[in-house]
């Protein structure tokens, strides 16, 4: 478990003037991939004429502006005030999170580019070239566009949802909510994805279920890899495990924590700083949470102190990881078997629900947000009848699956019985 691979700090000017460079040959080469990836004006099938300078232009733009926009807040958070306004100096540690994070996406932008190739392959005669597929590149090029539209809905959805999940940390001082600080939610990423690809869909002429049927396969991919980020960073972690649970962990504190080369990083691990602060307590023999001392049990907050690191805990990331690569190549094989547009869309909303849904019961990150944490804070008197601990304290990443695996339920059954009754399998009608 490495939270961070390294640092690289800002301190000296030569060091501050190479990452500037570095800014800007990252916005430029951003602003260069949208140029050359322009496609000429048309939506309908068929070739498309060769893009103008004026299509060249305004996508090097879009994609240039975004660039700068995400060089801007890596400058702030990188440089020191001297170098840069409101720079908070914190150098670019290279959290394993982030670095898996991003390689998830990248595979899943990847894989889905290809699969829509592949979707919508058309060959027809062109003259001069022969026999060539006139509409799968041009396609690829739409979900490479389209990866854009969803790492900024994604990263805006996550954000809106973290927040609002801890609201009560926000409300007393609301400008932290524009602050570089703080989390993310897989869910909030995912809705602001999802409306991102539908908007994006509606603009360029695509059927979203079609475009999802081939893009939420790479979700479980890109997410199978995230998960490992999250694992490494201690976030997302599970409840506590007995001493002789066969696959418990403990994550390091920052007394213990180390990056690649073995150097200490003064940075622990999520779950480790939740740990130290907890008040309940806990026998170690068993993982049995009480909120009183008993026999038998240390207070959870001591034990972390004591020995630099997490109880054990059950690995939730791991097991995510592992039911999210399945349900990848699960559905990577049904699309060969698939009878109408939405059918794997459908499946994968109520295969993830069942998989988070029952990943959410060996959770221990009280922090996210729960029934019990809501009747808290707003109706204390009530919190008693939900104990933390309890199966039916349901999480809101349980509550959105329910709601997902209810339309994933809808969808699919509406669209199987569209699609018999098209095939003439649908009801006999009566006789006049």
């Amino acid at each position: 478990m490495l939270p961070i691979l390294f640092r690289l700090s800002f301190e000296s000017l030569w060091s501050q003037v190479l990452l500037y460079a570095g800014a800007l040959v990252l916005v430029g080469y951003i602003a260069r991939n949208g140029w050359r990836g322009a496609l000429g004006a048309g939506k309908g099938p068929g070739p498309r004429p060769p893009p103008t300078a004026a299509d060249r232009a305004q996508r090097a733009a879009l994609f240039g502006g975004i660039g700068a926009g995400l060089a801007f807040y890596g400058l702030q958070y990188a440089l020191p005030a001297s170098a840069f306004p409101g720079g908070k100096g914190d150098g670019i540690p290279v959290h394993t999170y982030g670095v898996l994070l991003a390689l998830g996406f990248a595979c899943a932008v990847s894989v889905a580019a290809r699969l829509a190739r592949d979707e919508w392959r058309r060959v027809a005669w062109v003259e001069g070239r022969g026999f060539v597929d006139v509409e799968g590149p041009r396609r690829r090029e739409q979900v490479l566009d389209l990866a854009l539209w969803v790492l900024v809905g994604g990263l805006v959805g996550s954000r809106v949802l973290f927040i609002l999940v801890n609201w009560k940390d926000y409300a007393s001082h609301w400008t932290s909510i524009f602050s570089l600080g703080g989390g993310l939610v897989f869910y909030g990423g995912l809705i602001g994805a999802a409306g991102a690809a539908y908007v994006f869909a509606r603009v360029h002429g695509l059927d979203f279920l079609r475009l999802a049927d081939v893009a939420l396969p790479t979700v479980s991919l890109g997410q199978a890899l995230g998960r490992l980020g999250c694992f490494c960073a201690g976030c997302c972690w599970g409840g506590t495990a007995g001493a002789d649970a066969p696959l418990a962990v403990r994550f390091p504190g920052a007394r213990v924590a180390q990056d690649l080369f073995g150097h200490l990083t003064g940075n622990g691990s999520n779950a480790f700083h939740s740990q130290v602060k907890d008040g309940r307590y806990v026998v170690e023999a068993t993982g049995e949470v009480l909120h009183q001392a008993a026999p038998g049990a240390v207070r959870i907050s001591e034990w972390a102190a004591q020995h630099g690191t997490t109880l054990p805990v059950h690995p939730t990331q791991l097991f995510e990881s592992l039911g999210q690569a399945l349900l990848f190549v699960a559905l990577l094989a049904l699309r060969r078997h698939r009878r109408f547009h939405g059918q794997i869309f459908a499946l994968w909303l109520m295969a993830y629900a069942v998989l988070r849904s029952t990943v959410e019961l060996f959770r221990g990150d009280t922090e996210r947000g729960t029934l019990h944490g809501l009747l808290a804070g707003h109706a204390p008197s009530l919190a008693h009848w939900v104990p933390l601990e309890a199966w039916y304290n349901v999480s809101t990443s349980q509550f959105i699956s329910l709601c997902m695996f209810t339309f994933g339920a809808t969808l699919l059954y509406q669209r199987s019985k569209r699609g018999g009754e098209a095939a003439g399998l649908g009801p006999t009608p009566s006789p006049a």
